[in-house]
């Protein structure tokens, strides 16, 4: 079962609480690949990813998204 891996983002607000970055839409932004992850990072929070850069400590991340591969326990089917 292989299925392509997939990657979102998300940004901590300055309460310790991190929270999925989302689209127009409400839904959670997601990517084919890692580089385009950080790129619509970059591009929706520059001034934060370029602090992090030097010192201003961490507050964005890249996240894989693992897949269920065993489907344990059984769960019903999504609508």
């Amino acid at each position: 079962m292989s299925q392509r891996t997939r990657f979102r983002i998300e940004v901590e607000e300055g309460n310790g609480l991190w929270h999925d970055v989302r689209g127009a839409d409400g839904q959670v932004l997601t990517f084919d690949d890692e580089a385009s992850a950080r790129a619509k990072l970059a591009e929706l929070f520059p001034v934060i990813v370029q602090m992090e850069k030097y010192g201003g400590g961490k507050r964005t991340r890249v996240l894989r998204i693992l897949v269920d591969e065993d489907d344990w326990p059984k769960r019903p089917p999504q609508q």
